[in-house]
């Protein structure tokens, strides 16, 4: 029964032609209430975060199974890796790199791939190695690419993020060298801060039969993508140690029996012929503008200068350290094959 004023009376409830009850609220308040916050990307199993995570941690594990030579120092190979909190990775770029890295079972954490890259062979056997072992492998467009290797790189349509470098130390280069019964060949840098020529140098020294580079801890390039690229994959062979005091270190080498070689424009030893060439030597390259320290000059057992035309004024580090190591490297054939006859 209504009211005159045509509304139903107080606690009254008015059905619909179904018979729903309507404004008894509450009914749809769960609906509205909405399913929470969304979960992140790779919590999702249907996004490819969640793929990417799940392929990590199936190569992390398998990174952890994995074995060592125990006789060898970590990174004799060039791929000792450490991880540091942070991200500290470094990107390493250009095919020839990445594909001595990926050789050299670098735990590498992504493979970028640039969109449309032309493929040879040097990019399959990339993707095939980086499929094995599980690396995360992302299609970038170019300019993303351009992006992740740094204004000056040539990527070559492709980079891999590998984590922070891992330097030796001298010693244990050292002591390694001797166990395996080689003749001691090393290269020290004193004051070198341009990582083109660290990379050249590492390739250099890779390709004249030595076992390492020796960087100091103070005002010294470091192990960088540039020196990375700039070493066409030698880095990922030849390791390179750091001394924290330059100095120190080669008077340390010197009472293990190897010779230290400067190398001057203004040496009183003329590098072809070298006398000291079959023995163990480590070779000092200085900086081009400063060249060797006092303290390292005085260090050494010789100052050795290359002959150079008049009207050149002087050496490029990287050239002058691979001018030095091919002559100590074909010295040291003459007299292997000169014992043997």
């Amino acid at each position: 029964m209504k009211n005159s004023g045509g509304k139903p009376r107080a606690g009254a409830v008015r059905k619909s032609k179904k018979g729903a009850q309507v404004g008894t609220g509450g009914h749809g308040r769960k609906a509205l209430e909405g399913r929470g916050p969304t979960p992140k990307a790779e919590d999702r199993e249907y996004h490819a975060a969640h793929k990417a995570k799940v392929l990590r941690e199936r190569a992390a594990e398998k990174a952890a199974r994995g074995g060592r030579d125990a006789a060898a120092p970590r990174g004799a190979s060039g791929a000792s890796r450490r991880a540091k909190t942070g991200d500290e990775s470094e990107i390493v770029t250009g095919r020839n790199s990445v594909l001595e890295a990926l050789r050299a079972d670098i735990p590498a954490s992504t493979l970028y791939v640039a969109a449309r890259v032309e493929f040879d062979d040097r990019m399959k056997e990339i993707l095939s190695i980086a499929t094995s072992r599980a690396i995360p492998i992302l299609e970038v467009m170019r300019p993303e690419l351009d992006r992740l290797a740094g204004r000056d790189a040539v990527h070559q349509g492709v980079a891999l993020k590998v984590p922070p470098y891992e330097y030796r130390h001298p010693g244990e280069l050292l002591d390694y060298t001797i166990r395996k019964g080689d003749t001691p060949l090393f290269v020290a840098l004193d004051g070198i801060t341009d990582p083109r020529n660290l990379g050249a140098i590492i390739r250099s020294t890779a390709a004249f039969g030595g076992q390492g580079v020796i960087v100091p801890q103070r005002r010294s390039v470091g192990m960088t993508a540039a020196a990375w690229k700039t070493s066409a994959g030698a880095a990922a062979r030849t390791p390179v140690a750091m001394a924290a005091n330059l100095t120190q270190t080669l008077k340390d080498f010197k009472k293990a029996g190897v010779f230290v070689l400067g190398l001057d424009g203004g040496g009183d030893t003329s590098l072809p012929g070298l006398s000291f060439a079959d023995r163990p030597v480590v070779i000092v390259v200085g900086s081009e503008g400063k060249g060797l320290s006092r303290l390292v000059t005085e260090t050494c057992d010789a100052i050795v200068s290359i002959p150079i035309s008049a009207s050149t004024e002087s050496l490029n580090a990287g050239i002058a350290a691979s001018v030095t190591l091919y002559e100590i490297s074909k010295l040291r054939a003459e007299a292997k094959a000169a014992k043997r006859s």
